[in-house]
């Protein structure tokens, strides 16, 4: 599936803010036989006074923009064509949940890829007693470390309910898993706190999702997000698969992949800071719009 994708971030700043500096995460990545990106770029206004482009420690494209005069309001713009290919189909080649922690022990490597960096605490998620008893909770009937990804990502869809207004960005997982309420990022973040408490190497991918209008009605421009899901490790022989928790599904071609990380914070769209004086206001528009009919 080709998919053309516009997003649109606009800050606006009460008073003009001072020598900001991001660091931003909006590009979609290339992966090998499964997503494939056409044409890419970055728009910045006003233009920033410095710009360099790198990949990070786990290969996602990263920009830092730092603009030097204050500047009254700042926007970030994509323009991407991407290729969505299906992927060899998933066969549970996983081990059984109870020897996983004997292929973790086989890894020694510590390379971008290894399950090592995705077990231990991260900045958002750290040991959580009562999403460990969960997720054990969950898996009772599951054998393989495939199904107990599974069976913690469709627990934790039944007990958690989406609601736009629940949280922020800055609410902790554990806020929000005490109300059952949250978005995306809550329900990736809790996820994986879940996994890594019964051991299972897991972490955050951030990206885009192709959403369906209502039967019969037309598709609304602006109307899809930025959306967040999981990716789990299921051993050396099947490495790492993704799993949405928040629609209860593996992630398939509807997804367009960005970047992944430990957590919210090693793929947060726009990171930075700046100096000023007073608040401000953010809007966000995005469009996934398929390409093949």
């Amino acid at each position: 599936m080709r998919y053309e994708i516009q997003l649109t971030i606009d800050y606006t700043y009460e008073s003009g803010s001072d020598r900001g500096r991001n660091i931003v995460r909006l590009l979609p990545c290339f992966i090998p036989g499964v997503q494939h990106v056409e044409q890419a770029r970055l728009i910045a206004t006003p233009f920033p006074d410095e710009e360099r482009h790198l990949i990070d420690f786990f290969g996602n494209s990263a920009s830092h923009l730092v603009w030097h005069n204050p500047t009254p309001a700042v926007s970030f713009s994509i323009e991407a064509y991407v290729e969505r290919l299906q992927g060899d189909s998933m066969h549970d080649m996983s081990p059984p949940l109870v020897s996983l922690h004997k292929e973790l022990i086989a890894s020694r490597s510590l390379h971008p890829e290894s399950p090592h960096h995705f077990l231990g605490p991260s900045p958002r998620t750290g040991p959580m007693s009562a999403m460990t008893a969960f997720a054990k909770d969950a898996i009772t009937t599951s054998h393989s470390t495939l199904e107990a990804i599974e069976a913690v990502g469709h627990a934790l869809h039944r007990e958690m309910k989406f609601d736009a207004e629940a949280t922020t960005v800055e609410t902790p997982p554990s806020e929000a898993f005490e109300k059952r309420h949250g978005v995306c990022q809550d329900f990736a973040h809790i996820m994986i706190a879940a996994l890594r408490g019964v051991g299972i190497p897991a972490g955050y991918v951030s990206g885009f999702l192709r959403t369906f209008p209502p039967p019969g009605k037309p598709r609304l421009e602006g109307a899809d997000a930025m959306h967040a899901w999981v990716r789990a490790w299921a051993g050396q022989t099947m490495g790492w698969i993704e799993f949405d928790p928040t629609n209860d599904q593996f992630a398939g071609t509807d997804y367009i992949k960005i970047g992944h990380g430990r957590d919210y914070s090693d793929v947060a769209p726009v990171l930075g800071a700046m100096r000023s004086a007073g608040g401000h206001d953010s809007v966000q528009t995005v469009d996934v719009i398929p390409l093949d009919h």
